[in-house]
């Protein structure tokens, strides 16, 4: 006997039709953007009115779907595109201690600007005038990112806020996840995938050859600054080496025959359980501060509270460790040595901030090589220099990494090739 289809079977087979006909026109438009549009499944939630996302699934109710695709189907195509956009430039996942309220509206308008310089015909809108007056502003002040665009809300009063918010709300927020679910399982694996998708966008864009369409410089520069704005303890894992470490490896010791060698022979397992594992963690490196007059004191107090609250979690520190915090100027003011997850909290409770002359990167440096000379260090994982990134850098290559962590526009050119840099945003270091 044959199925018959229910009224709700029939609704979700014609929406995801639907929404197939929306992917294929986008990527007519867009085929550098194949990848990124076929990324979602599709999952319907009765009761939204518009599409919403937490980075696996595209969210939907059928009612708004067959009216748009009935009365607006360029709506419905920029919807699509503007929930892709959020998920390619990561904004589900670098929001940090922003407020949420800004930080979803600055989003907003970071991915409709993206969307209305690309001028493509299945997503074209008349500009209103509020659309035009953000869009200038945002030239003028060279804001791009949904972060500089936040730091230019904060400047808004209370009732500009909700007329830009009733311009530019297009999709649903509610689903993006919370700050306490950034570490778990699914929320690591959807922000992975969309990584891959955002460098295979720009790999197939450079790929094709294609001479760049008008606005584009926009869609390049959001993907830039998502890069820039991966999260600072995924940047910290970089500076991680492989060590052993003395504990119980669970991944190596059988339960089964080590209990029943107990039971048949009274106290003798068959097989002893491995004592040590070779694992990522934190063992030797350098943090050098910036105190030169253009860093303040509180936002160092914020940097270093973030990295400690990384580094004090058991699976990134090990018991015994070395890490030394170094003030410096145009010289080094001051040596603070770490040993412990006691010294890290000790330091915090009163950390002396010295320093307030010139930047010259140079002496930091020379300093860590006199420390490995006397024996200081004997596997050194790696220096941050936090800075604002105005000094005089180092000629010759040292032998361990190092990454310069700008909280600034820096000038590319200026900074040496052999070194990592990271752009970070003061907010995110803000007590």
């Amino acid at each position: 006997m044959s199925h018959i289809q229910t009224q709700t079977e029939w609704e979700e087979e014609m929406s995801a039709k639907i929404l197939n006909f929306v992917r294929r026109e986008l990527y007519l438009e867009f085929r550098y953007m194949e990848m990124a549009l076929s990324a979602f499944s599709y999952k319907k939630i009765e009761g939204l009115l518009t599409f919403a996302t937490d980075g696996r699934y595209l969210y939907y109710s059928t009612e708004p779907v067959f009216r748009l695709f009935e009365k607006n189907t360029p709506f419905l195509d920029r919807t699509y595109l503007h929930v892709v956009f959020h998920c390619i430039f990561k904004h589900l996942w670098i929001r940090g201690s922003q407020d949420q309220r800004l930080w979803d509206l600055a989003c907003d308008i970071a991915v409709e600007y993206t969307i209305d310089s690309l001028h493509a015909e299945c997503t074209k809108r008349i500009l209103s005038y509020i659309r035009q007056q953000t869009y200038e502003l945002l030239r003028e002040e060279g804001a791009v990112s949904a972060a500089m665009i936040c730091r230019l809300l904060k400047k808004q009063k209370a009732e500009q806020i909700t007329v830009l918010e009733q311009e530019f709300y297009t999709d649903d927020h509610r689903f993006w996840p919370k700050e306490e679910e950034m570490q778990s399982p699914l929320v690591t694996e959807a922000k992975q995938n969309w990584d891959k998708t955002a460098r295979s966008v720009t790999l197939e864009k450079n790929r094709r050859g294609d001479d760049p369409k008008e606005g584009e410089e926009v869609l390049n520069a959001q993907i830039r600054a998502g890069k820039s704005r991966r999260s600072y303890r995924d940047f910290l894992q970089k500076f991680a080496i492989l060590q052993e470490e003395v504990h119980l490896d669970l991944d190596e010791f059988d339960l089964g025959f080590y209990t029943y060698g107990l039971k048949l022979y009274g106290n003798l397992p068959l097989i002893e359980p491995l004592e040590s594992r070779e694992v990522h963690k934190i063992k030797e490196f350098v943090i050098v501060i910036d105190t030169s007059d253009s860093t303040s004191g509180a936002l160092v107090t914020g940097f270093l509270e973030e990295t400690f609250s990384i580094l004090k979690q058991k699976h990134n520190f090990f018991e015994k460790c070395h890490i030394r915090i170094l003030q410096c100027d145009d010289k080094v003011q001051m040596d603070t040595k770490i040993e412990s997850r006691k010294d890290l909290t000790h330091l915090l409770q009163e950390f002396p901030f010295v320093g307030g002359g010139g930047t010259d990167f140079r002496p930091a440096f020379s300093y860590i090589e006199e420390l490995r000379r006397h024996g200081e260090f004997k596997n050194l994982g790696g220096l941050l220099y936090f800075t604002d990134g105005k000094g005089i850098y180092p000629e010759k290559k040292p032998d361990f990494k190092t990454a310069f962590l700008f909280l600034e526009d820096y000038d590319e050119t200026a900074i040496p090739p052999w070194a990592m840099r990271l752009r970070l945003e003061p907010e995110e270091f803000e007590l």
